[in-house]
């Protein structure tokens, strides 16, 4: 049993969150309290978690995102719906692309950010009738596709 330096209730240890650098192994304040704790710093330093959520991972705080969301006229930047929700950045700078819907930015995350995939399955889309044609030629089709479209 260890006493919480916070709510002064005597608790099992199995109520207290692990610390190697204490005597006993737990930290001083009970799971609860320390919940309790995080929530009320992040409210007094960031707004909330929301608006820690997005400093942390992506460098723009909730002012910002709803920004980017209102110059985008309030929709996903890829296929016009309303409501996104989701950054989407550069994996490789980090920087901010726009803001999504679920569905697109799961898309691109699905295709590794990578434009010539997306292109092959655009390509592979625009086929008029995938069953009827040989693999060769799907292959030969989307080849020359590519090389038509601009990088």
């Amino acid at each position: 049993m260890k006493r919480c330096a916070d709510c002064k209730q005597t608790k099992p240890y199995d109520e207290f969150a692990r610390n190697r650098n204490t005597k006993d192994g737990c930290h001083c304040y009970c799971k609860a309290c320390n919940n309790a704790r995080t929530r009320e710093s992040r409210q007094r330093l960031h707004g909330g978690s929301r608006h820690y959520h997005l400093m942390h991972r992506y460098g723009i705080g909730a002012d910002e995102f709803d920004d980017l969301v209102r110059r985008q006229g309030g929709v996903c930047a890829i296929c016009g719906r309303a409501d996104p929700e989701h950054v989407d950045h550069d994996h490789d700078t980090g920087d901010v692309r726009g803001i999504l819907c679920f569905n697109c930015n799961g898309g691109l995350g699905q295709f590794r950010d990578s434009v010539h995939a997306l292109r092959a399955a655009a390509a592979y889309l625009e086929t008029p009738n995938p069953e009827a044609i040989t693999l060769a030629e799907v292959v030969l089709t989307r080849a020359e596709r590519l090389r038509e479209l601009p990088v």
